[in-house]
């Protein structure tokens, strides 16, 4: 897509159509509005009054314009923002994204939008962003039937904007919003393509491209290191398993010095479940659980194309969990990185064992900083649904601080309570400690409690993206699928601990 920013002729730009951001209840006559209410013969005022369009949140009204004089458009959007007082820049996204989506059903090839916020930055950054993440879509393995239409132009419009704001928030939007697409695609990916292999091959291809160090460790290497808890969900597939190591490293680190944050992705290309076999029903939707090491590279794609000034580890453990003959059973022990054993009483609870020796490698490279991320249990979907994403950690002011950072990109976090009282919980009768807790009771939190086993000293927050990292329905701004979800919100975290 090609994207421009202006500063003013909103109206006179050379595209197809123009879209502007609408809150709830904002009449005709704003100044906002009172232009274009005059170019559609008053059919704002019009649809206002009769409540065709009330500016709700993700309500759009199209409208035909006439084009003449320095008129180019021919089409006129009206994108309901919702309430003003709640416009962030999520909601210009969103707006965005309603646009896109709504003009390109039209076949219309190019649009000006008016996101009606006064930091260019913001309202570039959003636009473009919202606009890159409408197009994905799923239909990347179809002969025919292809949603082949695209808007290929988007123009900004900040009024009175300095020209190089609107620049700065154009690229940064493009980045992230094509960082998002990247891990969008990453976990869109059928199982029998995008095995643990082969998401180490794109990830040294993605650092490649943008400058990344990359290490590939291989079964040998991780048997070596002692990482038995990851090698045990291994063992029942063919596809070996391999853990991901991206290091990122500024020309001038202005962070606090010996300061080093880890991304820590579960990376599992496709769970069964194991011996512990899932039923057969949506099992198809597990080639999603390995979204959590999508988040972590399309994060680490957009920290290399933006180049905050602080260094970043990002780390995904890449295994396939299999039904087999060599497969790990219930009441199997096995020895992680730390030393720790762990009694495996379920072999679905796979997640945790691989992350378990993730966490724990990330600190041996010097990590004091941890924010690891998985779709993690299904009990996080029956707490939080899909609108927010689960948090728990060592440290609350990381914790709050993540959660700030959702706040500002429109991403949903909400705490759950770690304590002794739920460690104790999973200690083992004839190892440390087990992978599961007691029979459904704080599914999600006895996930979080295991993991922690494996911190040492660093500052740590888990995120348990299960209900947030795909949609089941198509919304106004975004396809059905993967969400890329925490990109954005990490990515802020990192420019924030510049």
């Amino acid at each position: 897509m090609e994207f421009q920013g202006i500063s003013s002729g909103f109206t006179e730009a050379g595209v197809d159509a123009l879209a502007v951001a609408v809150f709830k209840g904002e009449k005709a006559s704003s100044p906002a509005l009172k232009e274009l209410d005059a170019l559609t013969v008053g059919h704002i005022a019009s649809a206002m009054k009769t409540g065709e369009f009330s500016g709700d949140s993700g309500e759009v009204l199209s409208l035909r314009l006439t084009p003449k004089g320095k008129v180019k458009a021919s089409k006129l959007l009206l994108v309901g923002v919702g309430e003003k007082s709640d416009y962030n820049a999520y909601g210009i996204a969103m707006a965005a994204g309603c646009a896109t989506r709504t003009l390109r059903k039209a076949n219309a090839k190019s649009f000006a939008f008016d996101a009606r916020v006064e930091d260019a930055v913001v309202a570039a950054q959003n636009t473009v962003q919202g606009a890159i993440t409408s197009q994905f879509e799923l239909d990347k393995y179809k002969t025919k039937d292809k949603n082949d239409k695209l808007v290929t132009k988007v123009v900004v419009f900040v009024n009175g904007a300095k020209l190089p704001d609107l620049a700065r928030g154009v690229e940064r939007g493009r980045v992230i919003g094509d960082s998002m697409n990247f891990a969008r695609d990453l976990a869109n990916e059928p199982p029998n393509i995008l095995h643990p292999t082969e998401m180490a091959k794109r990830a040294q291809a993605m650092a490649k491209e943008t400058g990344l160090k990359c290490e590939v460790l291989d079964e040998a290497k991780m048997t070596k290191l002692g990482m038995g808890s990851l090698m045990s969900v291994s063992y029942g597939s063919e596809q070996p398993a391999k853990m991901i190591v991206l290091r990122y490293t500024p020309a001038k680190n202005t962070g606090k010095k010996g300061e080093l944050m880890a991304l820590v992705g579960k990376g599992i290309t496709f769970d069964t479940g194991g011996i512990s076999l899932k039923p057969g029903e949506g099992m198809d939707a597990m080639k999603y659980d390995m979204s959590g090491g999508a988040t972590v590279l399309g994060t680490m794609r957009a920290i290399a194309l933006l180049k905050p000034s602080v260094p970043v580890l990002g780390i995904v453990a890449a295994v396939e969990n299999m039904p087999d003959g060599k497969a790990s059973r219930p009441s199997d022990v096995v020895t992680a990185m730390n030393g720790k054993t762990i009694e495996i009483l379920n072999t679905d609870a796979e997640g945790r064992l691989i992350l378990a020796d993730a966490v724990a490698y990330a600190e041996t490279q010097g990590a004091t900083k941890i924010v690891d991320m998985a779709t993690l249990t299904g009990a996080v979907i029956v707490a939080l649904g899909d609108q927010n994403t689960g948090i728990m950690g060592n440290d609350q002011a990381l914790v709050d601080e993540i959660i700030d950072c959702g706040k500002s990109t429109g991403e949903g976090f909400w705490q759950l309570p770690l304590s002794k009282e739920y460690s104790k919980q999973i200690r083992s009768d004839i190892a440390d400690i087990k992978n599961i807790g007691p029979r459904g009771k704080a599914g999600t939190i006895m996930g979080a409690v295991f993991i922690q086993e494996f911190v040492d000293k660093a500052k740590w927050a888990h995120l348990d993206i299960a209900g947030t990292a795909w949609f089941d329905g198509v919304r106004p701004h975004q396809a059905k699928g993967p969400t890329g979800v925490a990109v954005k919100s990490l990515f802020e975290l990192v420019e924030r601990s510049q």
